[in-house]
């Protein structure tokens, strides 16, 4: 069994979305303070992490969008693990908007349908947040329609963030579908015959929160 991680390290200062702050991580308790805590030769190192939910490679659950809709309390783990997956390669040097017709004649039921652009490339650069790209509405629509699973990027945003519009994340979560973006190393992961796990905490409240995303094959 093989295993590519498709997740990036996420590090203080990180910035993943424009706009939003960066990551703080810290000590709480670092070692050298907790000496005076414990006997001679005895130290720990207690972590502090102040982030909002969109940093690294995270996931969208319905309450992303949608005040009623499902946090990631309410997915079970057959939702996040092991799912069956199918990559569409759609290199960024071709096109920018993934169309219905990328997806057209594959097997997509109940599938996590990971989307290779290349635009991973420009993680942590500013081309990054410009003119990435995205998911097409009628491209979301025969996702939906298909019963698809899960669907996942290597982009900035599954839509297109020209406009203030959200039509992709809006089609696919209203639906209970669960986004990934900003995924990276798609390139390392087959076209099908794999299975796709992405584990957020189970944290109640939250619409968007990192995972460590992988494939195994």
């Amino acid at each position: 069994m093989r295993y590519v991680d498709l997740s990036h390290t996420i590090f203080n200062g990180l910035q993943t979305y424009k706009g939003l702050p960066a990551p703080l991580i810290c000590d709480y308790l670092s070692r050298e303070a907790s000496r005076e805590l414990y006997e001679d030769g005895t130290t720990f190192s207690i972590g502090s992490v102040d982030m909002v939910g969109n940093t690294g490679t995270y996931m969208d659950c319905p309450f992303h969008r949608y005040e009623d809709g499902k946090d990631f309390t309410q997915f079970f783990l057959s939702d996040l693990a092991d799912l069956p997956g199918v990559k569409v390669s759609v290199p960024f040097t071709e096109t920018k908007a993934i169309s219905r017709q990328h997806f057209e004649d594959l097997e997509l039921e109940g599938k996590a349908v990971l989307i290779e652009t290349g635009w991973s490339k420009h993680w942590n650069t500013e081309q990054y947040y410009v003119d990435h790209p995205y998911l097409s509405i009628d491209a979301a629509e025969y996702l939906r329609t298909n019963q698809v699973k899960l669907v996942g990027i290597d982009s900035y945003n599954i839509d297109d963030t020209r406009s203030n519009s959200r039509p992709v994340h809006s089609i696919l979560l209203g639906k209970n579908i669960l986004i990934v973006e900003h995924m990276c190393q798609l390139h390392l992961t087959p076209g099908s015959n794999f299975y796709f796990t992405a584990i957020p905490p189970k944290i109640k409240g939250m619409g968007s929160f990192p995972v460590r995303a992988f494939v195994k094959f």
